[in-house]
């Protein structure tokens, strides 16, 4: 398929890409790591030639793990998040057929960072921005900033305003939690367990705590096919509503007002980064439909000869899968046109 749209794919600023070799070693494999230095510094030159030949033809860009939500000071993150929104900026601004960016925030102040989303959208031309799950805090960095908490309804205020998705990303475990939970089972950081057991608490929490109801026209994306959330989706349901709600009630709490099946048809979109598996992907197809599915990579944790070799491949099973070429194309590009507005662009 040509004109494929991809939006879950990192950089890092060159000057600091050496100094995230050790983070980036927990997810590559030892024989892989020089192609994937190489190309987390690359933004417009070996990225735009794979791509083409594989034919992604808009590429959405954001900034790599940790990101800005490891940075605990406040005044250093948001420094650090301009600094970062400039560079993409400069670095896509020649190739806007081909390349757009998500912001990267500082998310210690909801206030700041809606300012700074503001500034990213309007005068940068952003398609919203990638969060790499909690905003870490205090001095030692222990501290863990939830935005399913009513602080944050002014960052999601804007969010509506703007009308921008957010893209809620995983990050390593860190500190105390790190030691607790996976020092002594180290191969499960990353992908195998700790990525999705983060952001399914983090995206469960904006669903149970209300986000979604308060602002209704709030889009939120996870990538992994959904951070193994669809295959829990009746008892996660059948718990919340049989359960949770009449504790809730009984509580005075306030708790969400739809079922879980709800936010996800309306609310929610996943993507297939790092996930190319055409049965997975059928059975999230018989729940959600096709129309909250996106096509994504994950490069350069992934490459994207292995997403696109999947994709175009394996297509025909993939369109039995979603029920027919149309829906191949909504997941493959025309869902993405729509959610981020998109014109012409390298193959559209």
């Amino acid at each position: 398929m040509l004109g494929k749209i991809s939006l879950e794919e990192a950089y890092e600023i060159p000057e600091l890409a050496d100094q995230s070799r050790d983070q980036a070693a927990l997810y590559i494999a030892p024989s892989d790591l020089a192609r994937y230095m190489r190309q987390i510094k690359s933004i417009s030159g070996e990225r735009l030639e794979i791509s083409d030949a594989q034919g992604i033809g808009y590429t959405i860009c954001s900034l790599t793990v940790p990101g800005i939500q490891g940075i605990t000071d406040p005044k250093t993150a948001e420094k650090h998040a301009t600094a970062v929104n400039d560079y993409i900026h400069k670095e896509t601004k020649d190739h806007r057929d081909r390349l757009g960016a998500f912001a990267a925030l500082s998310m210690h102040d909801p206030v700041q960072a809606g300012k700074e989303l503001t500034r990213c959208v309007k005068d940068l031309g952003f398609h919203g921005a990638l969060l790499n799950d909690v905003q870490h805090a205090g001095p030692d960095g222990e501290t863990y900033l939830f935005y399913d908490q009513p602080a944050y309804d002014a960052f999601w205020k804007v969010v509506c305003e703007l009308d921008v998705p957010i893209y809620i990303h995983p990050a390593a475990p860190m500190g105390k939690y790190y030691q607790q939970q996976y020092a002594q089972r180290k191969y499960l950081v990353g992908p195998p367990l700790s990525f999705a057991n983060s952001v399914s608490l983090h995206l469960l929490g904006l669903i149970t705590n209300g986000v979604f109801d308060r602002f209704p026209n709030l889009n939120v994306i996870v990538g992994h096919l959904g951070e193994h959330i669809p295959f829990d989706f009746w008892r996660i349901n059948h718990w919340l509503e049989d359960v949770e709600r009449p504790l809730a009630k009984k509580a005075g709490d306030v708790m969400s007002k739809r079922d879980i099946y709800y936010y996800f048809k309306n609310n929610i979109y996943l993507t297939t980064s790092g996930h190319f598996s055409t049965p997975t992907l059928k059975y999230i197809a018989e729940y959600l439909g096709p129309d909250r599915i996106l096509f994504s990579v994950d490069y350069p944790y992934e490459t994207i000869e292995n997403g696109c070799g999947w994709w175009d491949k394996d297509s025909e099973n993939i369109k039995k899968a979603l029920g027919g070429t149309g829906n191949y194309a909504k997941v493959g590009r025309e869902n993405a046109k729509k959610l981020f507005k998109l014109g012409k662009y390298h193959d559209s």
